[in-house]
């Protein structure tokens, strides 16, 4: 088997509007996961448990069905209630909500981390709550978490190929259509392999790099 560098050129075109795709539904999926999953571990928190009950039964919900499921369900049966997004919309709240569910427990673990003289000290200098949780709690608790919530990250780089499934084209679907219309699975899939790896490694060297500033 040769390896055939001009199918490389040819699929370079369709490579980088590909990775132009998979970073953007990266980025806004990490928001909202992130934002999202900071919500639901302080509700989890609230004393009302007409509160903490439902957002348990949904979150338990969402972590426990397939995000692939999850995909289908907002792209195919919201649109019969009336409510229609496009293709990279839907991937994108999909992937932040399935990975909400999981930042979730790392905000709690970061929470509860942060020792108790923290909240008493808070108290003692009669901090209103809010501010408790601004200035003292959450710094502290994201500061712990930064690394678990990296990790999170490289996992939804690595299942944005599903957003395929419900017709947005990332760069394994860029890679796929290139290798129907030409006949050539090698070099795309190769490149495409490569590219994961490399975004992976350098998503990782990015995290350690914050963690230890933030560990000053």
């Amino acid at each position: 088997m040769n390896w055939d560098w001009d199918a490389v050129r040819d699929f370079m075109p369709l490579f980088l509007d590909g990775l132009a795709v998979t970073l953007q539904a990266l980025a806004l999926g990490s928001l909202i996961s992130f934002t999202l999953g900071l919500v639901w571990a302080l509700l989890m928190r609230t004393p009302t448990r007409w509160v903490r009950w439902p957002v348990g039964i949904v979150t338990e919900f969402v972590r426990d069905t397939p995000l692939l499921v999850q995909l289908f369900f907002l792209f195919y049966v919201l649109p019969e209630w009336g409510l229609t997004l496009s293709a990279m919309a839907t991937g994108v709240v999909a992937i932040g909500l399935h990975y909400s569910t999981y930042t979730m427990q790392v905000y709690r673990a970061g929470i509860e981390a942060v020792p108790a003289g923290q909240w008493e000290a808070a108290t003692a200098l009669n901090l209103p709550r809010a501010r408790t949780w601004r200035a003292v709690i959450l710094p502290q608790a994201v500061r712990r978490v930064v690394p678990a919530l990296g990790n999170y990250v490289i996992a939804m780089l690595k299942d944005t190929p599903m957003l395929m499934a419900i017709t947005v084209l990332e760069m394994l679907g860029r890679a796929r259509l290139f290798s129907q219309q030409h006949f050539q699975f090698t070099e795309p899939l190769t490149v495409i392999g490569v590219a994961f790896v490399v975004i992976s490694s350098l998503a990782s060297l990015l995290l350690r790099t914050l963690e230890r500033r933030l560990v000053r």
